[in-house]
């Protein structure tokens, strides 16, 4: 018994042993990984670290989901500091996240970006999730809002059979309705009243294509919002 038990626990402990040290590695790979870029950066663009420490001007940002696989800058060719980014669940915009009201606030108010856009993708975990009645956790409360999207929808979407089709559908609804949402927004119908040029769009990124897909619904003033959403601005620039 006892030769089996320390077999048991040499095996035990010798699977924690390799597990961790390969935790560790992954973690130590991204600063070896950072090195490199910095030393092919420092090669090609001498004067990039000094001009990123002056400050940031951004033309864009960028809501967009959270998944690993829709990284902003890379899938749009951009370099640091061209895109202001927020990242949320199923690229969500609720008027309850004070983190996102702040981000939209300091982008549009402070940075000055021109353009605000949703960026939704195929094959969305948070939609997929939302599609069904299973329970997940906390986030289920979060998901509740692409449920709402569903309802507002039902109609077209239930008539859909095929699962992909519209769970890709409902990606390409749910970045509507949140396009629509950031218009509602205080922050946004402010700098449209102030004269700031600012667009809001909405855009799909397919995951199997690489492509980044223009829905062409963008938004570029008060005109499209219903007036029960509409604020009286004339008192608020007073």
């Amino acid at each position: 018994m006892s030769i089996l038990f320390t077999l048991e626990w040499l095996c035990l402990n010798f699977s924690w042993i390799l597990n961790y040290t390969t935790m560790i590695r992954s973690y130590n790979k991204l600063f070896e990984n950072n090195k490199k870029w910095l030393e092919k950066i420092k090669s090609e663009k001498p004067d990039f670290f000094t001009a990123q420490g002056l400050g940031q001007s951004p033309q864009f940002l960028w809501i967009g989901c959270s998944d690993s696989r829709v990284p902003a800058n890379e899938i749009t060719g951009t370099a640091p500091g061209d895109i202001f980014v927020h990242r949320n669940i199923a690229n969500m915009v609720v008027h309850t996240d004070m983190s996102m009201l702040s981000v939209l606030d300091y982008s549009v108010n402070i940075l000055g970006v021109k353009h605000v856009m949703v960026v939704g993708h195929y094959g969305c975990g948070g939609i997929n999730a939302a599609m069904s009645n299973k329970q997940v956790g906390l986030i289920d409360n979060w998901l509740r809002n692409i449920k709402d999207v569903y309802r507002l929808h039902e109609k077209e979407l239930d008539l859909i059979t095929d699962q992909k089709q519209k769970s890709n559908r409902l990606v390409e609804l749910n970045v509507q309705e949140q396009v629509y949402n950031l218009t509602k927004t205080s922050i946004v119908q402010n700098a449209w009243a102030q004269g700031k040029e600012l667009q809001v769009h909405g855009i799909v990124y397919d995951l199997h294509q690489g492509e980044l897909i223009d829905l062409n619904i963008t938004v570029e003033d008060a005109s499209q919002i219903k007036s029960v959403y509409k604020f009286d601005l004339e008192s608020a620039l007073q």
